[in-house]
Parts: C-alpha cells; sequence; structure tokens
C-alpha cells in the first residue's frame, strides 16, 4: 500500500475516531445538562416550598395578633361596662362600644368565642347578680386564652406509639 493510502486510512480512522468520540461526549453532555436542569429544579422547588411556609407562619402570626387583639378590645369594653354597672355612672357610648367590640368577636369567631362573649353581653343586657357576671367574664377570658394559645406547626402524624 502507497503512502498515500496508509495516510488516508489513518485520516480517516482518525475522523472517526473523532466523531465517534464526539459522539458520546455529545450524550454525556445532554445528560449532564438533563442533571442540572433536574437538580435547578429542586432547588427552585425547596425555595418555594420554603417561601411559602414563611408565607403561611406569618398569616398564621397576623391571624392570632388579630384574634387577640379583637379579644382584648371586646374585654376591655365588657369591663367599662362591668364598671358602670357597680358605680352606676354609664357613658353613652358604653353600650356601642361594647356592641361594636362584640360583633368583632362574632365575625372573627370562632363559634364557642362568640357564644362566650354573646352569654356575656346577655348577662350585662340583663343586669345579672355580680358573680354571674363575673362567672360569664370568666368563661369568655377562658376560651379567648384558649384560642389564642399558638398552636403547633401542622406536620406529619407522629408513628402509633411514639406520640
Amino acid at each position: 500500500m502507497s503512502e498515500w493510502g496508509i495516510a488516508l486510512i489513518a485520516a480517516g480512522s482518525a475522523v472517526a475516531g473523532s466523531v465517534v468520540t464526539g459522539w458520546y461526549t455529545r450524550s454525556a453532555g445532554i445528560r449532564q445538562a438533563a442533571a442540572a436542569r433536574h437538580a435547578g429544579d429542586r432547588q427552585a422547588d425547596a425555595l418555594l416550598d420554603s417561601v411559602r411556609m414563611t408565607l403561611r407562619a406569618d398569616a398564621g402570626h397576623r391571624e392570632f395578633t388579630l384574634r387577640r387583639q379583637i379579644y382584648a378590645e371586646f374585654l376591655g369594653a365588657a369591663e367599662a361596662k362591668l364598671l358602670t354597672e357597680r358605680n352606676g355612672r354609664s357613658q353613652p357610648d358604653d353600650d356601642a362600644a361594647l356592641q361594636r367590640a362584640l360583633s368583632g368577636v362574632l365575625l372573627e369567631g370562632p363559634p364557642d368565642a362568640a357564644a362566650a362573649a354573646q352569654h356575656l353581653v346577655d348577662s350585662l343586657r340583663r343586669h345579672v347578680r355580680p358573680d354571674e357576671l363575673q362567672h360569664a367574664k370568666q368563661a369568655f377570658i377562658s376560651v379567648a386564652q384558649e384560642r389564642c394559645r399558638p398552636q403547633p406547626p401542622a406536620g406529619p402524624a407522629a408513628p402509633r406509639g411514639l406520640a
């Protein structure tokens, strides 16, 4: 075989080897790109989950703060009305303030807090005995304290026997 023939075979082998190597390199690159894209998607999902959890926690905190404020306003208005019951010096806006505060509790709920608040207002309006008023007030305070207590975060249930 002549030198030209050997040179052509060598050149053809080099080109064929380069094509095969390039093909495998391209395939590996595509697989790496897909793996990187998948890893990026997982990171983005993890970030979104983190943001969602933070937003849920913030919303829960705002709800908790609003509920506490509404209950405190109601209790303040009820205390003012109780005081006027004791000393007989009623202010013209005491009843309106109590009704506004009651409306806040009725809207915010939950039903047991709304029922306890309504019972206290009904007791005030019926001019029941002071000990009954104190009992109705304490019933509302107990419900309000229970509803204002931070709830544990919802998560997966504990396996049986470990809780």
